[in-house]
């Protein structure tokens, strides 16, 4: 399906060739302009039969989509990794509230504490919920393979970062693609009591990326290789790029 988003021209049967002007692509909800310019008109994909201008029927599917990306990020990774891009790492963290999780793709050194962070390398269940693409002018929905193509024409030099082996954590995350997907991620978060260190490694914390789906009840998922030094270590997460948006974070 072609790419839905506000500025394109839409046919309704009832009301014409009109512009969509805002697009919620969780609910299926979009607002379009026929004609006046002072009013929009509500209108959702499922039940009023939108098409594109050239008669193409715009489709949204009822199944609930991923309340997170991680998934599709996994097996994106993944794919990249048994094409050579073994130097490629996924991290994911809950936010402080719980309600969502962030990831983080970074290549080079593994280094998990100390991360390079580039420009639209990540990004959270939060911003996916409003907006379900990982902005690198890929699509809803896209494929893997899409995916990977979306990512090499946004930032080839990035991508060319992870080229070389990594064996140890490839086989590892070829054995927890194996174990979660297509409905579960993993989240690499250190629970710890208040100012002091972890005593013990636990099992890797797994959370299912649809509301819908049981929690998890397969195999433990141990932490990934370079982890276990850092059990006596003080986790302290990258300097991030200051935010003068004033959006509070949730």
């Amino acid at each position: 399906m072609k790419a839905l988003a506000p500025g394109t021209v839409i046919f309704h049967r009832h009301r014409g060739y009109g512009v969509i002007t805002a697009v919620n692509l969780l609910t299926g909800w979009v607002a379009a302009r026929f004609g006046s310019e002072s009013r929009t008109l509500d209108l959702n994909l499922s039940t009023d039969e939108v098409q594109f201008a050239d008669g193409e029927a715009i489709l949204f599917r009822r199944a609930p989509p991923d309340r997170m990306p991680h998934a599709r990020l996994m097996a994106m990774v993944r794919e990249l990794h048994r094409a050579g891009y073994q130097k490629l790492y996924l991290y994911s963290w809950p936010k402080p509230s719980g309600l969502h999780w962030r990831w983080h793709l970074f290549s080079g050194p593994r280094d998990w504490m100390q991360r390079s962070w580039r420009e639209g390398w990540y990004g959270s269940g939060a911003d996916y919920n409003v907006n379900p693409v990982m902005g690198w002018g890929d699509k809803p929905g896209a494929s893997t393979h899409e995916l990977i193509d979306a990512l090499a024409r946004f930032d080839p030099q990035g991508l060319a970062q992870a080229l070389g082996r990594d064996e140890d954590h490839s086989a590892w995350f070829e054995q927890v693609c194996e174990a979660l997907l297509p409905g579960y991620m993993y989240s690499l978060d250190m629970q710890r009591p208040e100012g002091g260190p972890l005593l013990d490694a636990p099992a890797v914390p797994v959370v299912p990326v649809r509301a819908t789906l049981p929690p998890y009840s397969g195999p433990d998922i141990g932490w990934p290789p370079g982890w276990q030094g850092l059990w006596s270590k003080v986790h302290v997460l990258p300097a991030r790029r200051p935010d003068f948006s004033g959006i509070p974070e949730t």
